[in-house]
């Protein structure tokens, strides 16, 4: 089982499990790192608790910043730690679970009120296809279904009212029997079943939504940067939210939808970054990037010019915030996008009445010194590299570049493109150094020019790239560097 670890709290946990599996102690995993640096890739953790700061956790938490891959990761451990955490899975997972248990006959079908699955392998035989698809939600060694059975229009209808992580240490005797089976059949093959290609031909998956108003790249751009992809061997097909259970049938995803952490794309994200496919964006650079009080952290911690910015709790401090920023200033909802949740105040008044409606739905918004200009640098980093570099000037009567009007329209400023050489440098080199704070993915910098030198004002996980618009100077250079993104990570 060369290139595994087996993480318990105490190795008698794992006798159930025989050789040849290299284990050692969470304690000496977590105190100990020099050991296990050297040749520990793939982790399975099987500690007794997954509790948050337990020591459980932490294991896979330094698992990951060691750069292994984990199972279970952290953002697994916080799914199934909430019901709210897996809500979003169980519409999907249900209808699996029943459709299948409808195949069995009725004389034979059997409605427990628990199913264990582990490593994508359910104990009841009938549901194979439920054990693979909770296992591509949430890649964990030992999951408990709580099931109920509920009455319904057309019969019976199974519910899955509990999920949640079982330690092996806690399974009965045929539980702990079944566990080992599957712990063996899933340390047999690679981290991730490598496809049948032939070279050098690669499929990238392309996320798009043709009713999206704002997307980040239309249809016309995709299939320009398609017949440039096919030349050097890759072939780009658009894929749209049905096609999740699709996703394994490529080799990478690029997200050309509005990314949100609470709808589907973060999901995309997710299941090909568990999958070890080349992403952008990836889940955590779209977890940084959506969240703006995380970014003013930050780039604030970094050293990085902002304007000047204060966090807004629920109560309070509101004549203090208006005071010290100035009217007008500006206030934003932490995830909002597109200049969406982010709004101007020019008064007292209009702070508290804004903020009594911006607090309903979050728990922190940000207030932000004002700062008046014709137009935002957006500066394209890719791979800590820059990429572009567009002036987006604001929308026509209004203070940001798109304005969203009250019947749902919007209307965009103009634009316009320079090459990276007649980009002011500092322009150029803030931008790539609050990219660098994220990740080695995509993204767009946001800045301002004022009179004591730039600010960063956003940074964008799913930026702009318009056939014409960004690429207007770069031209075919950009899109062959983004598809040698993806086949650069492929080919590792």
């Amino acid at each position: 089982m060369n290139g595994w670890l087996l993480l318990a709290e105490d190795l008698s946990d794992l006798e159930l499990l025989g050789a040849p599996y290299r284990m050692a102690t969470v304690r000496d995993y977590v105190s100990r790192p020099s050991v296990f640096l050297r040749d520990a890739s793939k982790i399975i953790n099987l500690a007794r608790s997954y509790d948050y700061q337990s020591a459980g956790y932490y294991a896979s938490l330094l698992a990951e910043a060691r750069g292994h891959r984990v199972i279970p990761t952290v953002e697994t451990i916080l799914d199934l730690d909430v019901r709210e955490g897996y809500a979003r899975a169980l519409p999907e997972l249900e209808d699996m679970l029943n459709r299948e248990l409808a195949k069995v006959p009725g004389d034979q079908r059997d409605r427990p009120e628990r199913m264990l699955v582990c490593f994508g392998k359910a104990d009841n035989p009938a549901c194979a296809g439920f054990g693979r698809m909770l296992f591509d939600w949430y890649r964990a060694p030992a999951i408990v279904c709580g099931l109920a059975t509920v009455a319904a229009a057309t019969g019976t209808w199974t519910k899955i009212p509990r999920l949640s992580l079982r330690a092996p240490s806690k399974l009965n005797p045929a539980e702990a029997a079944f566990f080992a089976e599957t712990l063996e059949a899933h340390t047999r093959r690679a981290w991730r079943s490598a496809k049948q290609r032939v070279p050098p031909r690669h499929s990238i998956a392309v996320l798009f939504d043709p009713a999206d108003p704002l997307p980040p790249s239309s249809e016309r751009t995709l299939k320009h940067w398609a017949n440039l992809a096919e030349k050097q061997g890759v072939e780009v097909e658009p894929i749209r939210k049905r096609d999740l259970p699709r996703l394994a049938e490529f080799d990478a995803l690029f997200i050309r939808e509005t990314t949100s952490i609470r709808n589907h794309t973060y999901r995309f994200a997710q299941r090909a970054w568990a999958e070890g496919m080349p992403v952008i964006d990836d889940p955590i650079s779209m977890i940084r990037c959506t969240n703006k009080v995380y970014l003013w952290e930050r780039l604030t911690q970094a050293g990085l010019p902002t304007p000047q910015t204060l966090v807004m709790p629920p109560k309070g401090g509101l004549q203090e915030i208006g005071d010290k920023l100035g009217f007008p200033l500006v206030v934003k909802i932490p995830d909002g996008s597109f200049s969406r949740g982010v709004k101007k105040v020019a008064t007292l008044d209009e702070l508290k009445t804004l903020t009594t409606t911006f607090f309903k739905d979050s728990e922190l918004l940000l207030a932000q010194k004002f700062i008046p200009t014709t137009f935002d640098w957006r500066i394209g980093v890719l791979d800590g590299q820059p990429l572009f570099a567009c002036q987006y000037r604001m929308a026509r009567g209004h203070w940001q570049i798109v304005n969203h009007r009250a019947d749902g329209s919007a209307d965009e400023g103009g634009f316009a493109t320079f090459t990276l050489e007649d980009t002011p440098a500092e322009i150029i080199d803030i931008a790539v150094r609050a990219a660098g704070l994220i990740g080695d993915g995509f993204y767009g910098v946001d800045l301002k020019e004022t009179p004591d030198g730039p600010v960063v004002i956003e940074i964008n996980d799913n930026p702009n790239l318009e056939h014409g618009v960004e690429d207007a100077k770069g031209g075919a250079e950009i899109w062959l560097r983004l598809t040698r993104w993806f086949t650069d990570r492929l080919a590792r």
